[in-house]
């Protein structure tokens, strides 16, 4: 389990990180997320150690990362897919990296096989695609066939197929019982993926749930009714207190679930061509909970909630 108490950061005058708490637990995928700004990397960087906090603390296994005998076998992490010697082969690099923590050689074969880098082994790794890059970068964070898996944005230049990989193979780490912390601002992606999330803001927790408990706190759910009956089902539902929208092709029902919706229905004799809930976005739930968090604001902002108000 990653363990954050109090965690602070402070950069001269900037607080970059404010009394933050939280916990990672083993064998599920956790999304780390918040806008740009929010103080994800910096938190990253404290739980490897590369940033010393000014108050507070992380553990991993009721340790700090320093205090770890082989941080390696315990912890990997990709947090720049570009950290590699622009002229060493991508095999190079692993063996390098395996040395010097005491890994045996073999260990590189596989996860370059893992990653599915094997046919370019041996090609400089500065001309590898951000894609490739990211893999390789993977392939470092499984070096040591570690417990604690912390993944900066993993699906940053990789195509769709990449992207499926990187989400069964985050799946399939968690249920070996690993823990596994992955920051994204792909939040489409990120709600494929996530069972549980940690999402800050300015420095500070905002919420920390299930996926599913952060998305229906914040978006409405509604459902989706179509019938050639509109005028009468709309009646009906208002006299029973429910919100209802829509144009003459459909209705967008709030405040009543489809069980009730239908009853309603039978009871008007109302025909039913459609009946099916819609739940809220992630997208959704994260713009409405982190909006006073956004760092920079844009004219587009408003017209942009507008937008996700109207898509309820």
């Amino acid at each position: 389990m990653i363990e954050a108490t109090g965690l602070t950061k402070r950069y001269g005058k900037t607080l970059a990180v404010n009394n933050l708490s939280f916990s990672v637990a083993a064998g599920q995928v956790t999304g780390f997320l918040g806008p740009n700004g929010a103080g994800k990397s910096t938190t990253m960087r404290m739980i490897l150690g590369l940033d010393n906090p000014t108050g507070g603390q992380v553990t991993i296994g009721g340790k700090k990362y320093h205090d770890l005998k082989e941080p390696l076998r315990t912890v990997g992490a990709l947090l720049d897919a570009k950290w590699v010697h622009p002229n060493r082969s991508a095999r190079a690099h692993l063996l390098w990296m395996a040395k010097a923590n005491r890994i045996p050689a073999a260990r590189v074969d596989e996860v370059l096989e893992i990653v599915g880098l094997t046919s370019v082994a041996g090609k400089r790794a500065g001309g590898f695609s951000l894609g490739m890059s990211q893999r390789l970068g993977i392939a470092a964070a499984l070096l040591g066939d570690p417990e604690v898996l912390l993944f900066d944005e993993p699906v940053n230049g990789l195509d769709p197929e990449g992207i499926l990989w990187i989400r069964k193979f985050m799946h399939r780490l968690a249920e070996e019982g690993r823990t596994v912390f992955v920051s994204s601002h792909l939040l489409s992606e990120m709600a494929l993926t996530a069972s549980n999330l940690v999402v800050i803001g300015r420095g500070q927790l905002i919420s920390q749930s299930s996926t599913e408990d952060f998305v229906s706190r914040a978006a409405e759910n509604t459902v989706k009714v179509r019938s050639p009956q509109l005028a009468e089902l709309r009646d009906a539902l208002q006299r029973a207190s429910a919100g209802v929208t829509g144009d003459d092709k459909a209705l967008v029902v709030s405040g009543m679930d489809s069980d009730k919706i239908g009853e309603i229905a039978a009871a008007g004799r109302i025909v039913l061509h459609e009946l099916s809930p819609q739940t809220g976005s992630l997208e959704q739930a994260f713009m409405q909970i982190t909006g006073d968090s956004v760092e920079y604001h844009t004219g587009l902002d408003a017209e942009a909630q507008h937008v996700l108000e109207s898509a309820k």
